[in-house]
C-alpha cells in the first residue's frame, strides 16, 4: 500500500478528496487499520483509522519515524511529447527515481500532440505516495526545445552521438535534462544546445533514455 499524503492536527491526521476515496473504496480500509502517512515535514507516520469515508479518513498518530528521501539535487526532466502510453510511463518512473520536475515541450519530431495536465498532475502524485517522497514534481508544458533552453540555465541534452558521457558530467548541483522524441533531434535543435552528453552507443527508446539518464544525474544524490 502506498503512503498517503494528509493534513496533521495534533496527534491526528486527515486525508480527504481523491486519496480518501481510494482509501475506502478500491483499498477497502476499515477503522482500525494502520496505514503510513507522509509528513511533509520530514516524517513518516504510522496512523490507526478511525473513521472511514469515501469524503475523509481521519485516525490518531501511534508513531512517527524521520523521513528524508529526496535528493539533494534537483533534476527536471524535459522530455519531448511522446504517445500517451510512453510519456506516462516516463512521469511515473521518474517521479519514482527522484525527479523534481517535468517540462513537456514539442519537438521538431514530436508525435504526441496535446497537454493533460490535470492527468499528468495525478500520475506524479500517485507516483510519490507509491515511492514515499515527500515532494511531488510539478509538470509544465513548453512549446518549443527553443523555449525549454532559453528558460533555464544549466541543460544538457542527451544525444547519442554526444563526445561526452553524461556520467562524465554531472555533480552536485541542479540541470535540465533534455530527451527527445522517438525520431531524434533534428539538427537545428542540437545547435542550440552547447552542452550535450551522451548515455552510451545504443539506441535507446525516449522513455528509456529519460529514466537512465536521470538515475545517471542522481547517482550519489
Amino acid at each position: 500500500m502506498p503512503a498517503f499524503f494528509a493534513r496533521r492536527h495534533g496527534a491526528r491526521a486527515v486525508i480527504e478528496g481523491g486519496d480518501a476515496r481510494h482509501l475506502a473504496r478500491s483499498l477497502r480500509a476499515k477503522p482500525g487499520e494502520e496505514i503510513d502517512v507522509i509528513d511533509p515535514a520530514g516524517f513518516m507516520l504510522t496512523v490507526r483509522l478511525e473513521v472511514v469515508s469515501t469524503e475523509r479518513v481521519e485516525g490518531h498518530i501511534v508513531s512517527e519515524r524521520a523521513h528524508q528521501p529526496e535528493p539533494a539535487a534537483h533534476i527536471t526532466v524535459a522530455i519531448a511529447n511522446l504517445p500517451a502510453p510512453a510519456l506516462e510511463l516516463v512521469l511515473s518512473r521518474c517521479t519514482e527515481a527522484g525527479a523534481y520536475a517535468f517540462v513537456v515541450f514539442h519537438a521538431d519530431r514530436s508525435i504526441g500532440r496535446g497537454a493533460k495536465l490535470e492527468r499528468w498532475a495525478t500520475i506524479c502524485r500517485e507516483a510519490s505516495m507509491l515511492a514515499g517522497r515527500l515532494h511531488v514534481p510539478e509538470v509544465s508544458v513548453a512549446t518549443s526545445t527553443d523555449a525549454v533552453i532559453g528558460a533555464v540555465e544549466q541543460t544538457v541534452m542527451l544525444a547519442r552521438d554526444a563526445p561526452r558521457r553524461l556520467a562524465s558530467m554531472t555533480g552536485p548541483g541542479d540541470l535540465t535534462l533534455l530527451v527527445g522524441p522517438e525520431g531524434g533531434w533534428t539538427e537545428r535543435e542540437q545547435n542550440l544546445a552547447p552542452l550535450q552528453a551522451t548515455l552510451g552507443p545504443r539506441n535507446l527508446r525516449a522513455e528509456t533514455a529519460a529514466l537512465v539518464g536521470l538515475a545517471i544525474a542522481l547517482a550519489g544524490s
